[in-house]
């Protein structure tokens, strides 16, 4: 059963055809994930990636490693701080902020780290349901 100050960490990167991929399934093909001449004229400079797809990690996590399978997502928050680029190492970060065992619930603090610059990418808070682990 997962407690209060419970973390867990989980390294991800994505490529460009992950990108694309995911820019193809949404319809979201805004060139500034897409173009890099586009992107260069751009205050990124370069191709940045959805910041959804980022935040995608946390549904992954949250389903099938913490706290575990059977996991159901029942609302994120997420402030977007910095962008994310392609074939960049991050870390996805959580924290078991509250536990409302009678419901099966937690609430979880959730950010997605720049591994080579420690910069905070992306921030907020999840609740999660699960009958076997909370």
């Amino acid at each position: 059963m997962i407690q209060v100050n419970d973390t867990y960490a989980h390294a991800f990167s994505f490529t460009q055809a992950d990108i694309v991929a995911f820019a193809n399934v949404t319809g979201d093909k805004n060139p500034v994930h897409l173009d890099a001449e586009f992107a260069a004229t751009t205050l990124f400079k370069q191709p940045i990636m959805h910041g959804m797809l980022g935040a995608c990690i946390f549904s992954k996590v949250f389903g099938v490693l913490f706290p575990g399978e059977g996991t159901i997502y029942l609302k994120q928050s997420l402030s977007f701080l910095k962008p994310m680029y392609v074939n960049v190492k991050y870390e996805a970060r959580f924290v078991v902020k509250e536990v409302i065992a009678e419901k099966h619930r937690a609430v979880v603090e959730t950010q997605l780290i720049d591994l080579a610059t420690g910069a905070v990418c992306t921030t907020g808070e999840a609740t999660v349901m699960n009958t076997t682990f909370i």
